[in-house]
């Protein structure tokens, strides 16, 4: 009841920008609503450190509120660098048009570790978007989809104001809402429309009192009559008689301001003489036949074209330019920049080539005869260079130069190379005779003999041969004064398939030359030039002209606009805008192209493309046409969101996304240029052709004389009679009648522009045979039309069959009419109409009512049957409703109201219940008796929760995948909503879940609801149920998660979800053996569960990023604390198995454990108290002896966190020998013997840790060869024994931290005793490794440094880079560059020198960095196999069952630490604001791959790995924590250093 009183909800467009600030939506182009009060926003996206950010700025040319639109006027929006968010610049739209933006920024440059140049500051192209106007008439708004057209040809109109008001209310009684009027100017001599004789002047004719009477006109049509005015803008031409024309002759292109058109204007006089003549030359003057027609092709060679002599504007003139050359040569002067070395060997090809390229001029226009020439100057260095100086002084006694032996040779030799540089000319001249001859006789062919063409009849003064392209102006007072050239003027006609943007009558065109224009010989081409400085009268002209249109008429037809120069029309359009904001603006166009279209349609910011429907063929086009017009399939899926995530009764914004738009349409049953359906069709076909255009979903739009059933097209030019329309003389009521169709067009437009206010945008489009049906409904309250046509072609007669019954599922109709069109189409008929010469006549016709239709409702189904007797011509019109759907608020509100509120509540975990559960997941929940959904004919779901779900909807509904099988699925039935809330009720049940009953309760009540919808809206209902739970789920994380992901972009919200994704309860796999504790997945679904689930490497890997940088620190408590209860030989276990069967054959994890319980003590507040924190240790203290998790030893010691650190470090401080505890085949089955030996100790020459052996693989890479058919079983693709990079990098920071820590008195222990017994202290340690570090793993640039490291310089690979290993087992195996070294950088940057490390990384970026991911080794190294496949069974060693794990497939999760690393040292070089920026950046650019990845996985995660280049790989985890992880712990650090 209150809902009134609530404030109104923020209506915002999304508009993201990609990084390189190119518009992200779909299709590209941008159509947007008419301006609203208050006004929507325009929400721009752009992410922080995108490419355009750096010293960047948004510019748009949207005006503020009360400013006026200026095109070049753009507001300029600082686009301020931030890593962690995504910047939102909103714009408030008050005004439509068509507006601009770009960006300007400075390039990211290429990454260098050396000082790099900095780039040139740049823009992006120019990008629009189009506000639609606001169109009112008497205080009703009008969208543009509801726009009811109708055109007239205003000259024959009758008397004004008499027969223009009759015929006026005639319009508005019959449900039209706007009227189109051809140009209502002054006309020029030949009586068209199109032809203006003074643009600033009303036709005298019409209006006597000139702009006064046409004022009046307009607002007795708006006030009186309900009618709209839109009228054509002629900007292309002008009359031939035009008088301002004699005044301005620079207006058009003549010979003066387009020389280039002289060659065709002398063809042109040429051509018409040569009509006149043929009588002379004995040849027909009419022509009767083909063989007529050729003997006058014949004769135009010899009596025409070879007297004209064109080909002198193609060549150069040899004679002149020879002489001009030697004379030169002669003289001894020659260009002082066209110096020819070694031309005197050249060929002959190669001295014309250097005269094409460097002394032709002229060579792009025809400027005159022989205008193309040839610089003598540097014609006569090439003679030089052959023949040495031509002037005595300079060549005395020289025997070779013809300068001593006289001037013919060069003459002769220069004659020769210009008829050679002439031979491609005059291909040219040949080739454009032939089409020009090609093009003249297909022209009088047309004229003079075809079926379709007006045959014209005897060539003679009033029908000459050729059409002139030229107007010649009359000499007289005013002309005389001009230059005589300026007085022939270049007539306008259109070009077939030309390209729109390029000037027909421009110097690069020769379309006026080769007689391509199909002309009209009654304009006058208009030349603007670029700007209006170009031509001053003529754009003051035709502006004053646009805004005299825009005063009074609401919508512009911008006539031969694909011919109108783009720049042009933006101006004038700028300028109408400017005197009338909300102008429509309609167009057709014929680009040919549809991308051009697009191109005209953004830049001008079209309303609507006229679309015609008589271009149709046949009933089958005619579907075509109108599902092309319709709008969105019934059912159509909602895109929108609500910013709330779940009520749009209480929403503070609604975001729209962009959606993909189609150019939108006017749709013409007829129009002046087509034949009407008597002459094309069958004349009944009028009904049908007009029902099925108005069902459309656009606006639509008649032609006086199509509802009167005129027998034929008019002719606009030459039609002497005047309009007689019954429908202007008697007032109109729907229903059956004489004279046309006008009553049900009444009804056809009321119900058009009913459907078109109120937003009924989705319809349905049936065919069969002959019969069309469209049902058009609301979205929201299912409300509708259903129309039935039986279309009338030639040939059907009666027609053929009837039409189906027609089934509407759960939804009822309501029979508003049905009737037939019968017209008489005898001869006599048609005669007599044709003889009244006074008025234009339709054929004599009547609308008759149908009876015999039948609604019948069969269980929630309406059949329609129509009747035996349902002739062409006929229709039917029904009101449909769903009942289900009538209530108090819309469905769509139902399901949208309370989500927040359902789901506010739920805790992380539950969150993980509902939202995700691969699986093995969800079967260990439900004891083994639920997995996640199948979907018939499309397969399993990833996820049992709603990212399941919503992983499939999502691309489903962007696509409006109607046809889908989980479309299909759900309007079969109910299994996917029992489903949904099925798995939360019973989960709902346990203690621990008790938070599920609401969101359960929530998810029934809005399905119960859908479920008595026809099953043909389920889709759409379910889909928008699971997007609003969705949202406010996912918000609910948010609300959960602290502000370094609430406040960040998309992408880092994406991978902190990840946390939630992997961490709940699984039966199989807590972190506690006697009771559930919610744990951490490694990955989804291949280490989920039992033993798999939980790894101590990957959990303490991933837990700074998903758990410290997401606040979820309890989360990160409770692994802590599990894998220090497990602490045994001074190690955490590989798997942790519950507790009960840990595993310890990991040497690395226990350092990440370490690095981890550092990271929670400095990130977590208080953190430093978990030190003193005891646990029940699973084993006893400094004790390797093995018991089960049940044994009275277990847990029954405690120690601190601190005595765990302490103790791992002492037991590796003395040295580690053990075996594993259960070993062998049933703990291993690939190992060998000797692989579960673990052997770890300390050099304490170098401080540095040593382990494991060539039989074990004890770090992350740890894939064991298990193929007896390769012979690899047993042997580790990559056993990284001895030192390890990232362990020793550990070791630092952990000893750098706890020295630290005792220093402050906050950590009890100083130091160790070393396997000798002696002490060290933890600095002393420290610094040990300090000090031998980079000598050990350092591998120089320069091999004569090699001496200052432990390097053998014979089997380094790669330099610049630090070892992988250090003193392993296979020497080579320490020099393999791999992605482990940044770990090591990242938590122990001090052990790096920079420039070192820097120029170590950008090797790593070049060679190892992937799209997505790291690759695991140097693909240089002859062990790179990047192509993992663990089902391979082959004999090849490398790579069978999988062996090539980690040899050259690309790790995501090492990005993470590769990014942290190449982040910190690159900021150390970094001093100034914008060079910071600038490694942000570079930053941003390598994420791309992980952003696109994680968008687009249905598993909204990160994957494990790829294959090379990123390529897909079957046998990764497609999503792994660590991956996710590693990146959270980037953004984290990116936001620290930020802040300093």
């Amino acid at each position: 009841m209150g809902s009134n009183n609530l404030p109104q909800a923020q209506e915002v467009y999304h508009l993201p920008l990609d990084d390189a600030g190119h518009p992200d939506v779909p299709g590209g182009y941008i159509y947007l609503p008419p301006p609203t009060d208050p006004a929507y926003i325009v929400r721009f996206a752009i992410e922080g450190t995108s490419s355009v950010c750096r010293e960047g700025s948004l510019w748009v040319n949207v005006p503020r509120q009360g400013e006026k639109f200026n095109r070049h006027a753009f507001h300029e929006y600082k686009l301020h660098p931030d890593f962690n968010r995504t910047l939102c610049i909103d714009l408030p739209i008050h005004y439509a048009g068509a507006f601009a933006f770009y960006t300007t920024y400075v390039p990211l440059p290429e990454f260098s570790s050396a000082t790099a140049s900095a780039p040139t500051p740049t823009k992006t192209e120019t990008f629009y978007f189009d506000v639609s106007p606001k169109l009112t008439v008497n205080g009703t708004m009008l969208p543009i989809n509801s726009l009811s057209i109708f055109s007239v040809i205003s000259k024959l109109m009758g008397e004004y104001p008499k027969d223009w008001e009759r015929h006026l209310r005639g319009i508005g009684q019959r449900g039209y809402n706007m009227v189109h009027f051809t140009p209502l100017m002054e006309r020029g001599s030949s009586n068209s429309p199109y032809s203006l004789y003074d643009q600033l002047n009303f036709d005298p004719a019409c209006f006597p009192n000139g702009e006064e009477d046409v004022a009046a006109m307009i607002k007795s049509a708006e006030k009186t009559h309900g009618l709209l005015g839109l009228t054509d803008v002629v900007w292309n031409h002008t009359a031939n008689n035009s008088r301002w024309l004699e005044e301005h002759p620079e207006a058009g292109y003549n010979l003066e301001t387009a020389p280039w058109l002289e060659v065709a204007l002398e063809l042109d006089n040429a051509l018409l003489q040569y009509g006149t003549d043929l009588a002379k030359y004995g040849l027909p003057t009419e022509l009767k036949s083909a063989n007529d027609l050729q003997k006058v092709m014949d004769g135009m060679k010899s009596h025409c074209l070879d007297l004209v002599n064109i080909w002198e504007y193609y060549v150069v003139k040899v004679t002149r330019d020879a002489s001009a050359a030697v004379e030169a040569w002669m003289s001894g002067i020659t260009s002082a920049d066209s110096q020819v070395d070694g031309a005197k060997e050249w060929s002959l090809s190669q001295k014309v080539d250097y005269l094409r390229s460097n002394a032709l001029t002229g060579a792009h226009e025809f400027a005159g005869r022989f205008d193309r020439k040839i610089d003598p100057y540097i014609a006569a260095a090439l003679l030089t260079s052959v023949y040495g100086h031509g002037c005595p002084a300079h060549s005395p006694g020289d025997e070779q130069s013809p300068a001593a032996g006289g001037q013919e040779i060069a003459l002769a030799a220069m004659t020769q190379w210009l008829n050679a540089l002439n031979v491609p000319f005059y291909q040219e001249y040949d080739a454009d005779v032939a089409v020009i001859k090609q093009q003249v006789m297909d022209r009088v062919r047309y004229l003079r003999l075809d079926d379709d063409g007006p045959k014209l009849g005897p060539i003679n003064k009033e029908h000459a041969l050729i059409e002139s392209y030229f107007t010649r102006l009359p000499l007289n007072e005013r002309t005389k004064k001009h230059n005589p050239k300026a007085l022939f003027l270049a007539n306008n006609g259109w070009v077939w398939a030309a390209d729109a943007m390029r000037d027909n009558a421009g110097s690069s065109s020769r379309t006026y030359l080769r007689r391509q224009v199909i002309v009209w010989g009654d304009c006058v081409k208009l030349r603007y030039g670029k700007k209006p400085e170009d031509n001053p009268y003529l754009w003051d002209f035709m502006t004053r002209y646009t805004r005299l249109m825009a005063k009074y008429f609401a919508g512009f037809r911008i006539d031969n606009c694909h011919s109108t120069p783009l720049h042009v029309a933006e101006y004038l359009l700028d300028q109408a805008r400017d005197v009338r904001p909300d102008l429509a603006v309609f167009a057709e166009l014929f680009t040919g192209d549809e991308k051009m279209d697009y191109v005209f349609v953004k830049r001008l910011g079209l309303s609507a493309l006229i679309r015609e429907a008589m271009q149709a063929w046949s009933t089958q086009e005619v579907s075509r046409l109108v599902h092309m017009h319709s709008g969105r399939p019934i059912g159509s899926f909602e895109i929108d969101k609500v910013s709330t995530g779940g009520s749009l009764s209480q929403a503070t914004e609604i975001i729209h996304n962009i959606r993909d738009s189609p150019v939108h349409a006017l749709f013409m049953d007829c129009t002046h240029d087509n034949e009407v359906p008597a002459q094309k069709r069958d004349a009944r076909d009028t009904l049908p052709n007009a029902a099925l255009v108005n069902m459309c979903a656009c606006a639509t739009g008649s032609v006086m004389g199509y509802d009167e059933i005129y027998p034929k097209l008019i002719d606009l030019v030459s039609e002497p009679r005047l309009y007689q329309s019954s429908f202007s003389d008697h007032e109109v009521k729907v229903g059956a009648g004489r004279g046309g169709i006008g009553r049900i067009k009444k009804l056809l437009n009321q119900i058009h522009t009913y459907m078109g206010r109120h937003g009924y945008d989705e319809t349905f489009i049936h065919h069969e045979g002959e019969y069309i049906t469209v049902h058009r409904m609301h979205p929201n309250t299912r409300k509708g039309y259903f129309t039935v046509a039986h279309t009338a072609f030639p040939g059907y007669g009666e027609g053929h069959g009837t039409l189906s019954p027609v089934h509407l599922d759960g939804t009822k109709a309501k029979l508003i009419g049905s009737w037939k069109l019968d017209v008489d189409v005898s001869n006599y008929a048609k005669r007599a109409v044709a003889d009244d010469k006074e008025f234009l006549r339709g054929l004599p016709s009547s609308v008759s009512d149908l009876s015999g239709i039948t609604i019948q409702l069969k269980d929630d189904v309406t059949v329609i049957s129509m009747p035996s007797y349902f002739p062409p011509g006929s229709i039917a019109i029904f009101e449909t409703w769903i009942p289900t759907m009538e209530r108090s608020d819309s469905l769509d509100q139902y399901v949208t109201d309370g989500a927040s509120q359902a789901f506010g509540n739920c805790s992380l975990v539950d969150l993980n219940f509902i939202m995700y559960r691969s699986e093995p997941e969800e079967r260990d929940g439900s004891n083994g008796k639920d997995g996640v959904y199948n979907i018939p004919g499309h397969g399993q779901l990833v996820y049992a929760g709603l990212q399941g779900w919503w992983s499939c909807l999502r691309d489903i509904i962007r696509h409006n995948k109607l046809g889908h099988p989980i479309s299909n699925h759900l309007r079969e039935g109910p299994w996917a909503m029992d489903y949904v809330v099925g798995r939360l009720d019973r989960m709902a049940k346990n203690k621990q879940y008790s938070s599920l009953v609401k969101p359960a309760a929530w998810l029934r009540s809005r399905f119960d609801a859908i479920k008595k919808v026809p099953s043909f809206l389920r889709p759409r209902y379910f889909a928008l149920t699971v997007q609003v739970a969705y949202d406010a789920a996912w918000a609910r994380g948010m609300d959960l998660l602290n502000d370094n992901v609430q406040n960040a972009q998309g992408f880092v919200q994406d991978l902190a979800m990840v946390s939630v994704q992997m961490t709940g309860y699984m039966h199989s796999a807590s972190l506690n053996p006697f009771g559930p504790v919610p744990s951490m997945a490694a990955g989804l679904p291949h280490f989920s569960s039992s033993w798999a689930r939980c790894w101590g490497r990957d959990i303490f890997i991933s837990l700074r990023g998903l758990y410290l940088a997401t606040g979820r620190y309890s989360d990160a408590h409770n692994h802590i604390m599990t894998f220090a209860s497990v602490l045994k030989h001074g190690m955490i276990p590989n798997l942790l198995s519950d507790g009960k069967l840990p595993r310890y054959n990991s040497r690395d994890s226990i350092w990440f454990f370490h690095q981890m319980v550092q990271d929670y003590t400095k990130m977590v507040p208080n953190g430093l108290d978990l030190l003193q924190e005891t646990v029940d240790r699973r084993f006893l203290p400094y004790d390797d002896t093995y018991f089960e998790f049940d044994d009275p030893r277990a847990y029954s010691k405690k120690s601190t966190i601190e005595d765990i650190i302490q103790e791992s470090l002492q037991r590796h401080a003395s040295g580690l020998s053990f075996r594993e505890a259960n070993a062998g085949p049933d703990l291993d089955m690939q190992m060998k013997d000797d692989g579960f030996d673990i052997e770890i100790h300390v050099d304490w020459e170098t401080g540095i840790i040593f382990g494991g052996n060539q039989s074990n693989c004890g770090t992350w890479m740890d894939k064991m060869g298990e193929s007896d058919k390769a012979g690899s079983k047993g042997v580790p693709g990559t056993p990284r024994d001895g030192a390890p990079v990232e362990i020793t990098g550990l070791l630092a920071s952990t000893l750098a931290w706890v020295a630290d820590l005792h220093d402050q008195g906050l950590y009890e222990f100083n130091g160790v005793t070393k396997d000798d017994g002696q002490h060290i202290s933890f600095k002393e340690w420290a610094a040990l490794l300090h000090s031998n570090f980079e000598r050990c793993y350092y591998v120089p640039v320069d091999a004569s440094q090699d001496g200052f490291y432990d390097v053998n310089s014979h089997i380094v690979n790669r330099r610049g880079i630090y070892k992988d290993l250090y003193r392993s087992g296979k020497e080579y195996e320490d020099y393999q560059l791999r992605p482990n070294f940044p770990i090591a950088m990242t938590v122990a940057p001090h052990l790096f020198t920079p420039e070192k490390a820097l120029n170590a990384l950008e090797q790593a970026d070049k060679h190892l960095r992937g799209p997505t991911g790291m690759a695991t080794l140097d693909p240089s190294d002859l062990n790179y196999r990047p192509y993992y496949i663990n089902s391979e069974d082959s004999t090849d060693f490398s790579t069978s069952k999988g062996r090539n794990y980690h040899q050259g497939p690309e790790w995501i999760w090492p990005t993470g630490f590769f990014l942290r690393a190449f982040l910190k040292f690159d900021l150390m070089r970094k001093s100034t604001k914008a060079e910071r920026t600038e490694a942000f950046q570079q930053i941003t650019r390598r994420l791309e791959g992980c952003k696109v990845a994680i968008r687009d996985s249905p598993w909204a995660g990160l994957a494990e790995l790829t294959q090379k280049n990123g390529e897909f790989c079957g046998d990764s985890s497609p999503t792994q924590a660590w991956s996710a992880g590693t990146l959270l712990d980037l953004f984290y650090d990116a936001k620290e250093f930020a802040n300093q």
